[in-house]
Order: structure tokens, then sequence, then C-alpha cells
């Protein structure tokens, strides 16, 4: 399943609001489409694309995610900063829910697997705050080739 089929789904309500992964094929341009986002839009979701290939490590993944999720005041300096973050959104209104894509996960895998496993604990905390909201959130996490233990796929 592709960023527009998983979108697709979400809508039609066969993609429960959760954490899932899926592999991007390996074609130029496949990483870092962001086709998805205007259709995403239009339905009433407020979308983010996390382009991992910014984030590296625990400071420049925090910084992505200030940019990205246009989070007001003091950027967040640590997980616990930006778990509040995201789990608060209220200068990020959506109508009927919030996707993040987090493209390219596999770069702070290889660089920093402890900072990766920390991002996996926001979003899961993240998904599970918004649940029984009438906006929830679902992130996906896409990469070419790899898969993470624990995460399911859709």
């Amino acid at each position: 399943m592709d960023a527009n089929q998983a979108l697709t789904a979400l809508l039609e309500g066969r993609l429960a609001p959760g954490v899932y992964q899926w592999r991007t094929p390996p074609v130029p341009g496949a990483v870092g489409d962001t086709g998805w986002i205007e259709p995403a839009e239009d339905a009433g979701l407020r979308a983010y694309h996390l382009d991992g290939r910014r984030a590296r490590d625990k400071d420049s993944f925090l910084r992505l995610c200030a940019d990205v999720f246009e989070i007001p005041g003091r950027k967040p300096r640590d997980w616990d900063g930006l778990r509040a973050a995201l789990t608060d959104l209220t200068w990020a209104p959506a109508k009927i829910g919030y996707l993040v894509r987090y493209d390219s996960w596999a770069e702070l895998a290889d660089a920093d697997q402890q900072a990766l496993r920390a991002v996996l604990d926001v979003f899961f905390k993240a998904v599970k705050a918004w649940r029984n909201t009438s906006t929830p959130m679902t992130v996906l996490l896409s990469s070419v080739g790899v898969e993470l233990a624990g995460v399911p796929r859709c």
C-alpha cells in the first residue's frame, strides 16, 4: 500500500488511526513524494511530511519537527517536549484528523537507534492521545527495503 492507498483506506474507514509502516518502491521520486498532501487536506486532514533525510540525530529530528509542525513558542528540546506538542496541536486545528508521513526514518535508525525508538514512542503516545477524539492521528512510516519490528504494516 502506498501513501495514496493508505489515505484512501483511512478516509473510507478501512484503516484505523494508528502508526503503520510500508515499503516505498525503490524508484526515483518515491521518497519525498508529497502528492498525497493536497488530497489529504482537501478531505479535512491536517497533513505533515517529515523528510527523514534531514534528521540523523535527536537534535536534527526535533528541529525538523519544530519546522514541519510549526510548533509555536519554545521549540521542543527533548522527547517529552515533542510529545507534549504533538498531543496539543491547538495552533493547527484539523477537521477530521491528523496525518503524518515520515519518510526515510532508516536514516535515523542507522545513525541513532535509541533516538528512533524515542521517536516511535512519541508517535505511539500521540496517536493514543488523539484516538478517541473527533480528530484522530495516523502516522505512516515509509522506507525502501527496511522494516521496523513492532510496527504493523498497512
